[in-house]
């Protein structure tokens, strides 16, 4: 095994929600497979943002969550996706907002890392996705099509969800459904991505947090990724506020624990997971449930069965 300077560490999440409704064992299944497959990379060498990437392709490609195959449509039935990547080392943003038609919108943030405009909207993607020459792709899923023309028919149940947590949401809607990536690497590099289908039955050009700083980002002591009501998380400037705080010399969970606090004053409904330099690793929430799961390097563990409101727990180094 290749040596290294710093142990990696690893936490991801499939969005926060009200209820898992016995859906447990699926989504464990889902994050543990993921974890164990970046985990490895971290081990072999690969780099904090691509084993963030190659983390995010793959909650992308399970239809379990809403990202890449599996979003939810919008009010007019198509499907527009948002994501972003932030490298802590370099301190650089990139992302792209509601863009369809294709497999990983995760590729696309990376992608931009290396360019000067680091942040396209609908048809600056599209562009970007014909310059790139990649394959036409539709992430709709018979579910989510169901759901939209219940919902659009006024019927739409809870009964009808077919997503655990993401789909019992406030309202019935598939508000809160997200993934993201932060890793640790051997180096003591850290990254951060997260990608997002939306809310679901938005108006046009909406725009998510996902594809915001305030739902993602990094710097070289920490990084955050948030998911929740997108509006909420962008009130708060979440990922920045928590990431910041650790920059000014609060630890971690300190960090995590008094930015929910503050944003649980505020009615806000949301959850972030998080790592910081020194291998700490933090996630809270104040809606019941977040899906999550993370590799401290000697265990993993998940957040699943943790559940009640406004709570912040974490592991250190």
């Amino acid at each position: 095994m290749t040596e290294h300077r710093v142990q990696p560490k690893l936490i991801i999440h499939g969005g926060a929600g009200s209820s898992l409704k016995g859906g447990i064992s699926a989504v464990r299944k889902s994050l543990y497979a993921v974890i164990e497959e970046v985990y490895a990379m971290l081990l072999a060498g690969v780099t904090a943002r691509d084993a963030v990437v190659r983390g995010c392709q793959r909650l992308e490609d399970d239809p379990c969550f809403n990202a890449g195959t599996g979003s939810v449509l919008q009010s007019d039935g198509q499907i527009r996706m948002s994501a972003s990547l932030m490298d802590g080392t370099t301190q650089r943003f990139s992302g792209v907002i509601n863009v369809s038609r294709v497999r990983h919108p995760i590729e696309l943030a990376l992608t931009l890392q290396s360019c000067n405009d680091r942040v396209l909207s609908d048809y600056g993607s599209a562009e970007l996705v014909r310059e790139l020459q990649l394959p036409i792709y539709d992430p709709l899923t018979e579910i989510r099509l169901q759901e939209w023309m219940l919902e659009r028919a006024g019927n739409f149940t809870k009964d009808m969800a077919g997503v655990v947590a993401e789909r019992e949401l406030v309202e019935d809607r598939a508000g809160r459904g997200t993934i993201g990536v932060v890793a640790l690497d051997g180096e003591g590099r850290i990254a951060v991505g997260t990608s997002t289908g939306g809310k679901g039955f938005e108006r046009i050009g909406r725009v998510s947090d996902s594809a915001m700083p305030a739902g993602n980002y990094a710097m070289s002591q920490a990084a955050v990724s948030c998911t929740g009501i997108g509006e909420d998380i962008i009130d708060e400037c979440l990922a920045p506020r928590i990431v910041i705080r650790v920059a000014d010399g609060l630890p971690l969970q300190a960090a995590f624990e008094r930015s929910f606090e503050e944003a649980y004053k505020n009615g806000r409904d949301l959850g972030a997971i998080g790592l910081d330099r020194t291998g700490a690793i933090a996630w809270g929430k104040t809606s019941e449930v977040l899906l999550a799961a993370y590799h401290t390097g000697e265990k993993v563990g998940d957040t699943l069965e943790w559940q009640g409101q406004h709570r912040v727990a974490g592991v250190s180094s």
